[in-house]
Order: structure tokens, then sequence, then C-alpha cells
């Protein structure tokens, strides 16, 4: 049996490389700043939580899955390292894991991933109000494709990189959907419910609206998290 750890992660400003002044811009206008800051807290909080787990296992010969990651070797791990100097908190982790002797490993195809990088950056770049919604409407047509195809890819890639008896660890946004591709005999075990994290980013615009329940899951996502069985 291979064993996969499904870690569904909320993704800090520092992953979005040129697109995080954006993204922060649009987080304190939509939300307002006080509310942006207490996402941005317990983000941080749950990357805490995420740590203490992976520092208080063994995590030598695991291997290791990134969305995003479309190298592996030296090329990979100058991209861990250099996202993890920028203040990425998922790379921070991922650094310290390889240091530990865990391998990772080369996870997504480059030109799906370009793609989806492209037309997020054309959205950020764009000059007026229609050039924007334009943009805006191609990009959610084309999302759910783009992300079926980097599932699919990730999932073979897993089956291919994991053996009989490894176990696996794939930092992944908690909008894909890779379980319900990967082959039966992968045992697969979350870290946290990514329904539940997704659910939080979902009503992070509304939680004012939805003020109970976006505060429940806030408590969900930066709680310990339990020895995985």
């Amino acid at each position: 049996m291979r064993t996969l750890i499904v870690v569904p992660v909320i993704h800090t400003s520092a992953d979005l490389g040129s697109l995080a002044q954006d993204v922060t811009n649009r987080g304190i206008a939509d939300l307002g700043e006080d509310v942006w800051q207490r996402h941005q807290a317990t983000v941080e909080k749950f990357w805490d939580c995420i740590s203490s787990y992976f520092d208080s296992i063994n995590v030598s010969g695991v291997k290791i899955f990134q969305d995003g990651m479309v190298a592996d070797g030296e090329v990979g791990q100058r991209i861990v390292q250099e996202s993890a100097k920028a203040g990425s908190r998922n790379y921070e982790l991922v650094a310290r894991l390889i240091k530990r002797g865990a391998i990772l490993v080369k996870t997504e195809d480059f030109k799906l991933v370009k793609e989806e990088r492209d037309r997020l950056v054309a959205l950020t770049q764009a000059m007026s109000i229609t050039r924007k919604i334009i943009i805006f409407i191609k990009y959610k047509l084309a999302k759910g494709r783009l992300l079926s195809k980097r599932d699919r890819f990730i999932a073979k890639r897993i089956d291919e990189s994991l053996c009989p008896g490894e176990t696996g660890v794939i930092f992944i946004g908690a909008y894909h959907n890779i379980e319900k591709r990967l082959v039966k005999n992968i045992c697969v075990r979350e870290i946290k419910n990514a329904q539940k994290v997704k659910e939080y980013q979902t009503l992070l615009p509304f939680c004012n609206r939805y003020k109970e329940r976006f505060e429940k899951l806030g408590g969900y996502i930066t709680s310990k998290v339990e020895v995985l069985r």
C-alpha cells in the first residue's frame, strides 16, 4: 500500500510573486484593512499548525509533491529556496522537510502552470475596466478546464513516483480535486478537511454576513493537527 498525506493549503501573498501586491491591494479594498489583517493572521496560524505537525514526525525518504512545482533536482530545490527566502510559509516548510531527508518530486506540467499564471498576470495588468472584464470572463471559462488538466497530470505523477510502501505528501490548493483521480491502491490521509479549508476561502468575501460560520471555520483551520493513523 502507498500512502499520500494531503495538505490543502491556503496560499500566502509571498506565494504569488509578482501578483502579491495586486492581491493584497484587492483584499484590502474589498474587505477592509481590519478584516484582511485578521485573515492574514489566520493564515499564519494555519501554517504554524501544519509546520508543528511535520516537525514532530520522521520525514526521511518521504516524497514531496507541491502544486506549481514544475521541476525537481537542483532546479526544483532552487525554486524552493528562492520562494522560502521570499517569505512563503509553504516553501519554508518544504525546504525544512528536504533538509530532514524528504525528496522533492516534479509535480506539475510547466505549460499548464504557465498558461494559468499568464491569464492571471494579464488580468492584473489590464488597463481598462472593459479589458479587465473580457480577460476575467475568458479566465473563468478556462479555469475549470485548466484545473482538471492539472489535477490529472498531478495524479499521474503521484502514481508514477510513489513506490509500494512509500509515503508522499502533497501541498495543494483546496480548490484542486486530485483524490478522485488517484488510483485505488493509494491510501489518502488529509491533514485538514479540504472542503472546510475551501469553504473558509469561499466565505472570506462574505465573512460579515456569515460571521459565525466563518469564525468556526477559522478556528478549525488553526487548530492543532491530530496524529494521522
